[in-house]
């Protein structure tokens, strides 16, 4: 049971990063971020950036994974609110 919940994790910290992707792609669609708010992006933004280190050091697989992956998907949002703005 330990190993389902271990995997479910990585699994689970892995696909939800990837939920970025229909916002980047709204966004592109619309051509428009202003339904998005700039200090929710920036906050969300800095607060995956300053957990990123940790992270990166931590033996948690799937909150290793979720930051890392996060962070570079989060930034193609954040990329695509202020080009679109």
């Amino acid at each position: 049971m330990r190993n389902f919940f271990f995997y479910l994790a990585v699994v689970v910290g892995t696909v939800i990063p990837f939920f970025n992707i229909p916002l980047i792609l709204k966004i592109r669609q619309n051509k428009s971020s202003r339904e998005f708010s700039l200090v929710w992006t920036v906050g969300v933004w800095v607060c995956a950036l300053a957990m990123l280190p940790q992270a990166i050091l931590s033996p948690d697989l799937s909150y290793k994974l979720f930051a890392v992956i996060n962070f570079f998907l989060f930034s193609g949002v954040v990329f695509h609110v202020f080009r679109y703005r």
